[in-house]
């Protein structure tokens, strides 16, 4: 198994090659562009899958970690290492990410058929194939998005990270703006990349100075992360303006840190997030899980010596991190609460859960953090591939129901959709509003049992599911440590998180259906509902392998295989595992926010609500639950000041440079060159051109005085002969007579 640890560097190209053979060769053959992405995924999880199991069962991997060089690039004093790596954290990571790949992939086969109704008539040949009429471009897309991810899983380096890191920023502007027809697709991708840039630039600028400072100068893991390089970055000082004395390794962790921020969408970058859900589903599911914002508390994973030593210099760092992933778990968590798209509840419900996983590394809980970030992609993939199923079967009703409304001839067909509520605007058309469903656990029993699976693990649901482990290790840490700000924080919001779960589950799955569309909502096709089925195995099962061993009961039972996967390589890094001890009240707070959210939840919306009923919560809040609804208004709050001070600047800048500085100064000079050439081309025609014209005429002149001489008869050469030797005698002889006399 040691020689699968060479072919590490492969597992991003099999998806690259597929996106170039989609992209040059099998655009056109939407089932071959499809066999071709899944053939790649697959090989990819084999390989990952193999690297993964060979590393589970190495003996003392943690402390003697894989890391190779391929390539160097040479920059004079030192080189950049272009390679890969392979320890405990991306071993788990080479675990998670290819599966779920895998299944998306899958899963995209199946539901990037368009609707029907909507193809017909604008894109026949698609209607005929009953695919997206831009479904080879869109496994294109994906496999360049899976090649991003993968390749920085793997990258032993920064400036590798750093690579694919902005070629999954480039694939989800996009994917999200996939169905740009859709001028709210086409702002969503543009605020995506946007605002995920904000953060990349003061990333960037934090890998530069951890370059310039570090000793030797390197970006390789490896390198940086040995305990002489740790401690002089912890032992310099820089002097900030207004922040005064600042040690090097604060602010570099800082400005990592708001690379994070922007890529994992905490606040106050977190508004690009559930704008995304424009794109399709599928594109949602990598997003949230497989992908992109796992790549960036994976950053914080992986950067986590960096915040270990600053913390042992300056607790601002990590206070300042473990501040925004709590406010923002609990921030996202009120806003869910009050959203009626089923994927932008979700939506919200990442960047919650995200904030869980930055506030642990803000903590010191390394472990923790990793093993949330693990559990959090299977059952948050098998939400939002929940949720487009759902989407997909709903459009299927509504198609079903117009069909048979133009067949009866119904009078009522045609009817204005939008209705004005107290609880938002209802499209009682919209496939993605919870209002319109109801009742679909009978329909669509697969995609139903499979939500509820995912939703139990997201509220932690005890004992059973993978999210309650993980979170329970974050909580109990949180305790532990005596951080009770962040424990309660974190608790109120795993509250909500149940409650709110519970929510999308009654409205969207219980009680009576409340529309056509969702009475005739079939189920999915099996390429959708099978992967939900797969990854509802790991939302369960993947938490057993990190129950702690002071867990009653149960540990020791089932070891915590993770802790002692992980820990050498802690040890490794000159890191130094905690290990909580069991304290009854954080579990119970953990069994009670659970099971009481829940509870709570299902007393509410266990029943669904009946047609054109309010939301029960929103009566009870009013204001408050319309400021959730509103999302705090933050968008607006944006558009007001940055974006509006940006657009003034940017008009202001406009007129400074066409109307008063720039274009004045330009035309200036321009007015100044057509000037001098004016003047130029009068010294060209008076004086140039006179000169050489003069000299013409005069060789012309002489040439008509000289052609006199050339007539062709004797007499007259001899005529001339006789004048200029009369010319010659005259000059020369009659001086010497003059002297003579």
């Amino acid at each position: 198994m040691e020689g699968l640890f060479s072919v590490t560097w492969v597992v991003p190209i099999p998806p690259f090659l597929a996106f170039l053979a989609i992209v040059l060769f099998l655009n056109k053959n939407k089932r071959g562009s499809a066999l071709t992405a899944i053939g790649a995924a697959l090989l990819s999880c084999i390989l990952g899958w193999g690297i993964a199991f060979a590393s589970f069962f190495r003996d003392h991997f943690g402390d003697n970690p894989i890391d190779e060089a391929i390539y160097t690039i040479p920059t004079g004093a030192t080189e950049f290492v272009i390679g890969y790596a392979v320890d405990p954290s991306n071993a788990l990571m080479l675990f998670m990410v290819p599966f779920l790949v895998l299944m998306i992939f899958i899963y995209s086969s199946g539901y990037m058929t368009y609707p029907h109704h909507l193809q017909a008539a604008q894109y026949p040949t698609a209607y005929a194939q009953g695919k997206d009429p831009r479904y080879s471009r869109f496994m294109a897309y994906i496999c360049l998005f899976a090649t991003g991810m993968l390749g920085l899983v793997v990258a032993n380096n920064l400036l590798q990270f750093f690579i694919f890191w902005e070629v999954m920023g480039l694939c989800s502007y996009l994917l999200i703006g996939f169905w740009y027809e859709k001028a709210t697709a086409r702002a969503a991708a543009v605020k995506a990349f946007i605002t995920t840039r904000i953060g990349d630039a003061l990333l960037m600028i934090g890998l530069i100075l951890l370059y310039v400072r570090s000793e030797p100068s390197s970006l390789r893991f490896s390198e940086l992360f040995t305990e002489a390089n740790l401690d002089q970055l912890a032992d310099t000082l820089v002097n900030i303006p207004v922040f005064g004395e600042v040690h090097w390794i604060s602010l570099i962790g800082v400005l990592i840190f708001c690379g994070a921020i922007g890529k994992s969408a905490q606040f106050p970058l977190h508004i690009w997030l559930p704008d995304a859900m424009e794109g399709p589903t599928p594109v949602s599911a990598m997003i949230h899980a497989a992908t992109m914002v796992s790549a960036g508390v994976f950053l914080l994973v992986r950067m986590f010596p960096i915040y270990e030593f600053s913390g042992q210099v300056s607790t601002g760092t990590l206070q300042f991190v473990a501040f925004i992933g709590a406010f923002t778990a609990l921030f996202a968590a009120t806003i869910a609460l009050a959203q009626w798209d089923i994927k932008r509840v979700l939506a919200y419900s990442t960047i919650s859960q995200l904030g869980y996983m930055v506030a642990a590394i803000g903590m010191g809980a390394y472990v923790a953090a990793l093993f949330h970030l693990l559990t959090h992609a299977f059952f948050k993939a098998l939400l939002f591939l929940g949720s487009g199923s759902v989407i997909h079967g709903v459009e299927h009703g509504y198609h079903h129901a117009h069909e048979h409304a133009h067949d009866d001839h119904d009078e009522h067909h045609g009817e204005p959709h939008i209705v004005r509520r107290a609880d938002g605007i209802l499209d009682t058309e919209d496939a993605q509003d919870m209002r319109n469903m109801g009742g679909l656990l009978s329909r669509m029993p697969r995609t139903g049992w499979t939500f509820i699976i995912g939703g139990l693990a997201l509220s932690g649901f005890p004992l059973v599911t993978a999210g309650f482990w993980s979170k329970d290790e974050i909580l109990a840490f949180a305790w532990y440590g005596n951080h009770q700000w962040l424990f309660w924080t974190l608790a109120l919001s795993a509250f909500l998180t149940a409650f709110y779960t519970m929510r999308q589950i009654g409205l969207t799955f219980l009680g009576q259906a409340r529309t056509e569309g969702a009475s005739h909502a079939p189920e999915s096709v099996a390429s959708m509902t099978t992967p939900l089925i797969l990854i509802s195995f790991f939302a369960i099962a993947a938490g057993w392998v990190g129950i702690p061993e002071t867990f009653p009961v149960l540990g020791g039972i089932v070891p915590n295989w993770l802790a002692h996967f992980v820990e050498p390589y802690m040890k490794y890094m000159h890191l130094y595992p905690v290990h909580p001890d069991f304290h009854i009240l954080p579990l119970a707070v953990s069994l009670f926010v659970a099971l009481g959210g829940l509870g709570a939840g299902y007393l509410v919306y266990g029943q669904g609500l009946k047609e054109g009923q309010t939301d029960p919560v929103a009566r009870v809040l009013g204001p408050i639950w319309w400021m959730w609804h509103r999302k705090y208004w933050i968008d607006e709050l944006y558009n007001g000041t940055i974006v509006l001070f940006t657009m003034w600047l940017s008009r202001f800048l406009a007129l400074f440079d066409r109307e008063w500085i720039i274009d004045w100064f330009v035309n200036g000079v321009g007015r100044t060159a057509l000037r001098l050439g004016d003047l130029a081309s009068a010294f060209d025609r008076f004086v140039v051109d006179g000169f050489v014209d003069g000299v013409g005429w005069i060789s012309d002149q002489a040439g008509h005085i000289a052609r006199l001489l050339q007539d062709g008869r004797v007499q007259t050469y001899l005529l001339f002969g006789m004048l200029i030797l009369a010319v010659w005698l005259f000059l020369n002889v009659l001086p010497m007579i003059l002297t003579l006399v």
